[in-house]
């Protein structure tokens, strides 16, 4: 399997609420200043790709031109395969997201993971997220228009004031736009979020609800031919995210910018907040093939686990293939537990 290269663009308009990930409020001047540091960054490297990945932050946040920049310097200093997976992802609010698309497509991105969470209004701007289901469903046209079929949702389950019935809303919005792609994620409350601060006061369904959210989401995106190929991620058949398997077969990729992460030449590394490159030891290892590969729903080969997997199994949270095993949807829900007493 080829490499996948990501740059990590760490700004925004404006901070979500429960985002723990770093980004900084956008400013012209510090996005090209933080363009041109990548670019010399990348001087310290070579390799061939198949995938690029522009993730954040929000990448569409930044004027299109240095993203045209980048890409431009990526093509020059690396093999960049001539049908490589081109990926970049938008807030449907950004401003000139319109014009943007188009000379995204011009540039050569030919996928886009749209920022949606929820089709409906309260959960949305709950999770501080302002574009209303006209103006999703109008940047999912224009993407098109440009040429740009290979379309991702995100959704996010288990949110202040979700419940099965505006969960059927947001699921029936994503089955008439009829996207590729969907990333469906469960909330987590993390340190030094302003969600974190305020976890008493959130509207928050019961864990026992999620779970439900999570399995009826599952069985509505089967329904509509998003099949599951990660605990996270479905797709219509040859639409899985190419960059994203990377992560879970373990091949090789390249991070680039602030808090990106590697796994390159078989080692483990990241930059931090200011650039700095920090050594995160050896990659690849058996514990690691385990807990990357049974995030994918075709599992792995059952002899790399060295324990009976009968009672998973007959509680239904892991299934057999041949010669792989793998997580039902029930399984995914309590996998770090299993992952943890499999290790």
């Amino acid at each position: 399997m080829n490499s996948g290269l990501y740059f990590h663009i760490p700004f925004c308009k404006n901070k979500c609420p429960y985002c723990s990930f770093f980004s900084k409020k956008y400013c012209r001047e510090e996005a090209e200043a933080y363009t041109d540091k990548l670019i010399a960054e990348m001087q310290n490297y070579s390799g061939a790709f198949d995938t690029v990945y522009f993730g954040g932050g929000t990448p569409s946040a930044v004027e299109a031109e240095l993203i045209g920049k980048l890409l431009s310097a990526a093509r020059a200093q690396f093999e960049i395969a001539n049908d490589a997976e081109i990926t970049i992802e938008c807030n449907p609010s950004s401003d000139l997201l319109e014009e943007k698309l188009a000379q995204y497509a011009e540039m050569g991105i030919n996928r886009l993971s749209l920022g949606m969470q929820s089709a409906v209004k309260e959960e949305r701007l709950a999770l501080g997220r302002t574009a209303d289901k006209a103006r999703i469903s109008d940047i999912i046209a224009i993407a098109r228009k440009n040429g740009i079929e290979n379309i991702s949702l995100d959704l996010m389950l288990g949110t202040p004031k979700q419940t099965a019935e505006s969960l059927d809303e947001t699921l029936n919005f994503i089955e008439k736009a009829a996207v590729p792609h969907l990333s469906a994620y469960i909330l987590s409350i993390e340190e030094g979020t302003p969600f974190k601060r305020l976890q008493e006061k959130l509207a928050l369904p019961e864990e026992e609800q999620t779970a439900e959210l999570y399995l009826k989401t599952v069985s509505r995106l089967e329904a509509m031919g998003l099949k599951q190929y990660e605990i996270s991620n479905f797709a219509k058949e040859g639409f899985e995210s190419s960059h994203n398997n990377k992560y879970w077969l373990l091949a090789p990729y390249l991070g680039l910018g602030a808090t990106a992460h590697s796994f390159w030449s078989g080692r483990r590394f990241y930059y931090d907040s200011d650039l700095n490159l920090v050594d995160d030891g050896e990659g690849g290892t058996r514990e690691e093939e385990i807990m990357l590969g049974l995030r994918l729903k075709k599992g792995i080969k059952k002899a790399l686990i060295n324990r009976d997997l009968t009672p998973y199994i007959t509680e239904g949270l892991m299934e057999e293939h041949g010669d792989f095993i793998s997580f039902t949807p029930r399984g995914f829900l309590v996998s770090n537990t299993i992952l943890a007493e499999l290790i």
